[in-house]
Formats: structure tokens, sequence, C-alpha cells
């Protein structure tokens, strides 16, 4: 495969989890498990991001937090990757953009906690995202409400799946989304930022 990126047979269904991990936490392994399992997904790849556009401040180098993230996340069907580094890109349209046309024998589910959902409307070219690929939508602590009545919820409302048939979320055609609620885990990258135990 071109710029290293993991094998996928056709037909396969992939989850991108894009974030700057920054650092890795439990939350997100548990998101990624719930993930597979909850959307009928055939691998997750974690997309460690260079920098994000939404924020002020640069995250540690991405060296340091691929290094802990593939510590963190050991499971046979999630690869912890750099690939937006690798081709160039730095919003996920693009990213997303890129990666259908260098993998389009795949089947790309976009993944993101009920947070990400909640602000999605500030996100560069947030309506062709929801164009592009199905999205995977799953709660964490605090988040359900903002994300349910969220800008990108109520706009993309007629393209919801509803959470019964979740597994299918990536055999149909974007738009289309599906809100699950799993199990609660509260940590977050800013709270261990702020414990001092990963470098500010």
């Amino acid at each position: 495969m071109p710029y290293n990126l993991p094998f996928v047979a056709p037909g396969q269904v992939i989850g991108l989890l894009g974030g700057s991990f920054d650092p890795p936490h439990g939350g997100h392994v548990q998101i990624t498990r719930e993930a597979l399992k909850r959307f009928g997904l055939d691998q997750v790849w974690w997309l460690v991001s260079p920098g994000n556009p939404l924020k002020s401040r640069g995250p540690a180098p991405i060296e340091q937090r691929l290094q802990a993230a593939r510590d963190l996340m050991q499971h046979p069907r999630v690869h912890v990757t750099d690939i937006e580094a690798r081709i160039g890109t730095r919003y996920t349209a693009q990213t997303l953009e890129r990666l259908q046309q260098l993998v389009p024998q795949a089947r790309f589910v976009w993944l993101m906690g009920a947070d990400n959902l909640a602000g999605f409307h500030r996100w560069d070219r947030w309506q062709d995202i929801m164009s592009m690929v199905p999205v995977g939508v799953l709660a964490r602590p605090g988040d359900r409400m903002a994300a349910r009545f969220s800008k990108a919820a109520r706009v993309f409302d007629g393209a919801r799946l509803d959470s019964a048939a979740s597994r299918t979320l990536g055999q149909g055609d974007a738009p289309r989304w599906c809100f699950v609620n799993i199990p609660m885990n509260a940590q977050s990258s800013t709270a261990l930022r702020k414990s001092g135990r990963w470098p500010q």
C-alpha cells in the first residue's frame, strides 16, 4: 500500500478515529473497542494528527504521541498511524478525499465522540464530511444532550440511522450517521496534561 497504509481487502469497513492524542488515554481505547463492535468495523485506524487547526497550542511532538498511542492501543485490528503527516493533509475533509483516492476498495466510517459532534459545525467543510462518509458518534460523559441537539444533528436529522441498526452503518452511502451510547469513561487528554503526567 502507498504511504505505508494498512492492508485493506475489498469492501472492508474501516473506522477512522482522528485526533491529536495529546496524550492518548483509556477513553480513546474504549471508544475504539466499542466502535469495532457497535458499528461492525473490520479495522480502526487512529489518525494521529500533526496538529489540530481548532487549537491554538501545538501538541507534543508527533513521534512521542505515536509511540504513546502504540504502547496503549494493543489490538490486532487497530492501526495507529501518522497518515495525515504522510499524505500532507491537515483538515478532515482533505484527509477523507485523499484516503478515498488511495484506498478505493475501502468503505470508510468517520468516528467521533459526542463532544466533537456538538461542535462539528465549526469544522472546515463539515457538511462535505457528512456527505463523504458515514459517521459513527459514540457518547461520552456529559456530552449526550449537547450532541443530540447540535447544529450538525439537526441539519442531518433525516440521515440518522437508528442505534439498533448501528452494525450496518458502513454498508450504506453517506450522508448517514448513527449515535450510540457506550459505558462511561471520563478520562480526557486535557485533564492528563494538567495533572503533569504528560508534557505541556
